[in-house]
């Protein structure tokens, strides 16, 4: 605090010669500000001062501004720093209050003063401030009669709607303290009711007293649960998970609804209804901790407002007659609410919030107060902010959009049972529910799961009583149903949901087995569908490809620098980062893209909160979700081809490779090769099976190890359970097998090879190797055999996802009105005006089939003529298997120094890894090119060198911050010839300043082969048994097409898919034949800028330029490398 005054006024000239000398260290640097603190003219008044002020008075009279507020407050450093450049108008004298005569003294013995700047905070008497306000009639800052209400958030709600101010649905339920029971609060799982409204899960849970911060969160029981505890920051927490999930008994609260805002809260700091200063901070419900930068202070980002919320502030300020106020904004759906009025309050450690607030304040008294006092004063007239504009150098790219497809990560096996019911409890479950509107109904909240459970427990009841035929569902099969759903003890949405459809004539039978019992009449099918959940593994896979994927993004400077990856963070906190998520309405896709957002946003904690708030669920319009159970007629006949040729039982011929692999697949081929006899080999599969399950009975049988834990707290009880389904499931009565059964065989493999081998079963290595045969064939063919077929199929899966697809890249260059960084804040960060969008969309394994294959045979370019798809469809085509984790990249870069009309302008990348490594996969893994080609590393490894030159000798990147010196260097040899293996190394190999954080950024060298991939950093499986397989890197299936390529293919696309289902099948497999050996239009030359540049250097130029982290930025030509994370996966939505 500076030294104060003893209340000698010092001298009018005094005072200007002050202000000239002080003013320039205080914008300049804070640590000069000590330094003249001691001799500015803040009085601490006393008493006696009162009696010998009129002799020594200067003859103006100057304008005291009084602070009475708490010591806590009017001793902190942002009031200290403003009130120091208060005192330099000429006219203004401050004097404060001391804390003990504001408890102590009556008003009429506190300090004379012209204008109050007084507020309420812990402990202050407000009823003594506004008896001294009658008193002595200052000028008010902030009045003080509202400060009451802003002390009651019932008040606060209801003078911000009546300004019209948008505020979130709330209801208020007051409770009477004597009898609480008495409240209108109904409680139902994942809903309250208050006053007869009701609050669905999400919602919010606010006490009615402002100081009161203990503020929950309630999460619905689909994502998980439970409930966040928010409070007053303690240390480096804000809130705390609990798993409680029933709302508070006592007490009086505010139920509102919960806003989706991405994980960012915005403060919006007035001072006066004409000026406000906005920062972002991450959202304390997000996992509760609180960023702090190296000196300890909460990482807040300056915002800019939009003139909405502009407007906004002024109405708050005026409505609570707060000069200086501060309030919280959501910003949701594209509106911002306002959830939050607290009154006086400043922003912290901002020197140009002090030298504005200031300046307004000071301002704003001498207008009001000078002309009574007779002091000469006009308003100055200042220069608004000039933003500044940067300009660019080199041709260089910004990456202005990106959109990722990514599937789940390791699962559970997916199990499912079928059982056909016509008891009529079930029919009116299915009435009751509204299974009538659409034949088909599905249950997955708890209450709908229990009454399936009662059911089946009352049928039971009744078998057992007597052998009564009326009840047909198999007793079996009942019991498997209670079994199932009695299986953890509890319901939560995510793990089990049973579908019904409705059978106007019952069940067509299949098998011979059933034919005997045939009924006639109306029944139900009955689809049981439980496991298939997100795996510790999955989630761990997920996190690290979160961690990964930030590394695609620029920058990274200020706290986070040498941070892989923090170039992301800076930019989501500063709202120029749009980033959505979406993830279909499965529990495991929606558990990997909270785990992906996890690791991409650097969060901690629950995945519950983050699932809430910053996933999407895209359910609607079937953008990632698709019915499997409607088939499209292609598909079927696909199948029923597929079990065909895969019932013979002979060895492939020739005539089979032409059926079954037309496209002529090295994957499909290698895998017949493998096979050679379908029969025969699930002849021995099906023997492997037998074989499995009887070790597993002898373990059983075996009481050391017969209640043996296994992965995921399976027991060898349901591992048998598994298997014997299986065993009894693939081989029909009539001898024959279940083809469609063997996607699930090796799912079962693959999924007991990685986690469960601690167990030494013995001969399963040979099962995973003929069940991964089988299933290489399987489940691509089952997305269409011919290309017309795969492109069909897929279109029926994806013209949703490609329209929005086609939306995602037409906004990004569109809307630049949304959240911009302030101008003035924005030095090192590029073009600050601009944003990102990043759109995530996770699904399942039949979306990124499907939108693999429009990409592949939609006729997006001709392989003939271009030599980089060629070599792309050659690798896509080696790929057998698209695991879990699997991305679809897509990249969108603008080149600024283009004209906006111009065809260069937009220049898309399109990107591909097939997710996580199999258990065997070491030697027969398909090269790619790596990720983003141009690069020295290609030198290293040579593939097929002349295709790769022409790619190579693009122009270098020459993207760099505004102001350094070009920089070229060759990449430092100590980082590219070391192999790094894992994450951990991301931390040493940290940005040097020469480099601007270019080298560490570069998570994987380009070529496949030594790339290093994402694995946790301990070499520790999870629970004891499991390791975490790592993921594919990125590899680049195209880098110089343009966007209006891309946007023509996607046009043709989706309208091609609507034609199609209009017309029938065979037309449509003569229309694709035809379309597919002329494509569906002539490819634009890529844009390597007509070929021009490549000539322009020799090609012993280092091909590795230092400059802005090159993720920034990407050359007109190929470009260069990026850097690169396996984990390009984000969801798209609007």
């Amino acid at each position: 605090m500076s030294r104060l005054c003893d209340g000698k006024r010092p001298e009018a000239g005094e005072g200007q010669r002050r202000s000239s000398a002080d003013s320039d260290p205080v914008e300049d640097d804070e640590s000069d500000v000590r330094v003249m603190e001691s001799d500015v003219k803040i009085d601490m008044f006393r008493e006696e001062d009162m009696e010998d002020d009129d002799d020594e008075s200067p003859p103006e009279r100057l304008i005291v501004v009084g602070i009475c507020c708490m010591m806590k407050k009017s001793r902190s450093k942002p009031m200290t720093q403003i009130l120091e450049r208060l005192c330099k108008f000429d006219y203004i004298e401050v004097v404060i209050f001391p804390e003990d005569v504001i408890l102590e003294e009556p008003v009429d013995k506190w300090p004379l003063c012209d204008c109050l700047i007084s507020f309420h905070s812990k402990g202050f008497p407000l009823d003594k401030a506004v008896e001294y306000a009658k008193l002595r009639n200052p000028l008010l800052i902030n009045d003080l009669n509202m400060q009451y209400f802003i002390q009651d958030r019932r008040e606060v709600y209801r003078i911000l709607q009546e300004e019209g101010i948008d505020l979130p649905r709330y209801g208020v339920l007051n409770r009477d303290p004597d009898n609480p029971e008495e409240c209108n609060l109904v409680e139902g799982e994942d809903h309250v009711e208050v006053n007869g409204e009701v609050f669905p899960k999400p919602f919010v849970e606010k006490p009615v007293c402002a100081e009161d911060h203990n503020v929950y969160i309630y999460y619905p029981t689909s994502a998980g649960g439970g409930s966040q505890r928010l409070f007053r920051k303690i240390g480096s927490r804000s809130s705390v998970y609990s798993p409680e999930t029933s709302v508070r008994k006592t007490g009086s609260y505010i139920y509102e609804e919960f806003m989706p805002t991405d994980g960012t809260d915005v403060k919006v700091y007035t001072v006066g209804p004409d000026y406000a200063h906005a920062e972002a901070r991450k959202s304390p419900a997000l996992d509760g901790k609180v960023e702090r930068d190296s000196e300890g202070k909460e990482i807040r980002y300056p915002v800019m407002l939009t003139a909405m919320e502009k407007l906004v502030a002024r109405k708050v300020c005026l409505a609570f007659k707060q000069t200086v106020c501060g309030f919280d904004l959501l910003r949701a759906n594209g509106h911002s609410f306002v959830c939050d009025v607290n009154g006086f309050s400043f922003v912290k450690n901002s020197m140009k919030y002090y030298d504005d607030c200031a300046k307004v304040l000071g301002n704003m008294v001498m207008r009001e107060l000078a002309p009574q006092f007779h002091i000469p004063w006009s308003i100055p007239m200042e220069a608004e902010d000039i933003p500044i504009v940067p300009t660019t150098s080199g041709t260089m790219m910004e990456l202005r959009c990106v959109i990722a497809i990514i599937r789940h990560g390791d699962r559970t096996p997916k199990q499912k049972m079928k059982m056909e019911v016509r008891h009529p409890l079930f029919f009116e479950l299915f009435e009751k529910f509204g299974g009538y509107k659409s034949g088909k109904l599905k249950l997955k909240k708890p209450k709908q799961l229990q009454e399936v459970l009662d059911i089946a427990r009352l049928l039971l009841l009744e078998l057992g009583q007597h052998n009564d035929c009326e009840i047909e569902e198999k007793k079996s099969k009942l019991e498997q149903l209670k079994t199932v759903l009695e299986m953890y003890g509890h319901f939560s949405g995510i793990n089990r949901k049973v579908q019904l459809t409705y059978l106007r004539n019952g069940q067509p039978k299949a098998s011979s087995e059933e034919e005997d019992c045939k009924r006639e009449g109306p029944s139900l099918l009955l689809v049981l569908k439980w496991g298939g959940e997100l795996t510790p593994a999955g989630r761990v896979q997920a996190e690290e490809l979160g961690r990964a994927f930030r590394c695609m993004y620029p920058g990274g400077q200020g706290d986070y620098a040498g941070f892989p990856g923090c170039g992301l963070l800076r930019l989501h906190s500063t709202y120029r980062h749009d980033l959505k998520i979406y993830a279909s309405d499965e529990g495991r896709v929606q558990m990997t893209a909270a785990a992906f957002a996890k690791g991409l946003l650097a969060l901690e904690g629950e995945l519950t909160p983050i699932l809430v708030q910053m996933v999407k669920s895209a359910n609607m319009n079937g953008l990632l979700d698709s019915d499997s159970d409607s088939l499209t007629d292609c598909q079927q006949k696909v199948k029923a081809r597929l079990h065909e040729i895969m019932q013979k039982d002979m060895e492939f011929s020739q005539d089979d490779y032409q059926k079954l692999a037309p496209t002529g697949s090295p994957s499909l081929v290698n895998s017949m090769k493998i096979i050679q006899n379908p029969v025969k080999t699930c002849d021995k599969v099906y023997t492997l099976i037998q074989n499995l399950t009887s070790q597993i009975r002898k373990r059983l049988e075996d009481p050391k190890s017969s209640d043996l834990q296994l992965y995921h707290s399976e027991t060898l009880e349901l591992m048998l359970q598994r298997w014997s389904k299986l065993e009894r499931d693939f081989r029909m009565k009539s001898g024959r097998y279940d083809i469609s059964k063997i996607p699930d065989i090796y799912d079962c493999i693959k999924y007991d090879s990685q986690h469960n081998a601690s167990l030494g079963l013995e001969e399963t290595l040979e099962l995973f190797r003929l069940s991964r045969a089988l299933a290489d064939i399987i489940i691509p063919q089952e997305y269409g055999i011919s290309k017309a077929e795969k492109l069909d199929i897929a279109q029926a899966y994806c013209v949703p996802l490609m329209k929005k697809i086609q939306l995602d890249l037409q906004r990004t260059h569109e809307d630049e009105a949304v959240n911009k960084l302030h101008p003035l804040y924005s030095r090192g960060v590029m073009s600050p005006g601009r944003h990102v969008r990043t759109r995530l969309y996770f699904t399942s394994e039949s979306h990124v089939h499907s939108l693999l294959s429009i990409f592949r045979y939609g006729g997006l370019l001709d392989e003939d003529k271009d030599q980089q798809w060629n070599q792309a469809m050659d690798y896509l085509s080696a790929v057998t298997e698209l695991n879990y984790m699997t991305q679809i990249v897509i990249m969108l870069y603008e080149d600024n120094n283009k004209d906006p009309s111009s065809e260069e302008r937009f220049h898309v990348e399109l990107h591909f890894s097939p997710g996580v490594k199999g258990c065997e996969d070491e030697e027969n893994v398909p090269l790619g090119f790596g990720f983003r080609p141009a690069s020295s590393e290609n030198q290293d490894k040579k593939p097929n060198q002349g295709s790769m030159e022409d790619l190579s000798q693009d122009q270098p990147d020459q993207a760099l911050p505004f102001s350094d010196p070009i920089n070229i260097q060759r990449r430092s040899p100590m980082i590219r010839n070391r192999k790094t293996g894992s994450m951990e190394v991301l931390s040493e190999t940290s940005p040097t300043q020469s480099t601007k954080g270019c080298t560490s950024h570069r998570l994987f060298p380009m070529g496949s082969r030594q790339s290093p991939e994402i694995k946790p950093a301990s070499g520790l499986g999870f629970e004891g048994c499991s390791m975490v397989p790592s993921i594919y890197p990125l590899e680049t299936l195209h880098n110089s097409l343009s966007l209006k390529q891309v946007d023509q293919f996607l046009n043709t696309v989706c309208e091609s898919s609507s034609e199609a289902h209009a017309k029938t099948m065979k037309a449509l497999s003569g229309l694709f034949d035809s379309q597919s050996q002329t494509s569906l239009y002539s490819p634009q030359q890529p844009l390597s800028s007509s070929g021009s540049e490549a000539s322009l250097r020799p090609p012993s130029q280092p091909l590795w330029h230092g400059s802005v982290p090159s993720s920034a930025v990407s050359s007109a030509g190929p470009s260069s490398p990026m850097t690169e994370s396996s984990a390009l996966s984000f969801s798209f939505s609007e």
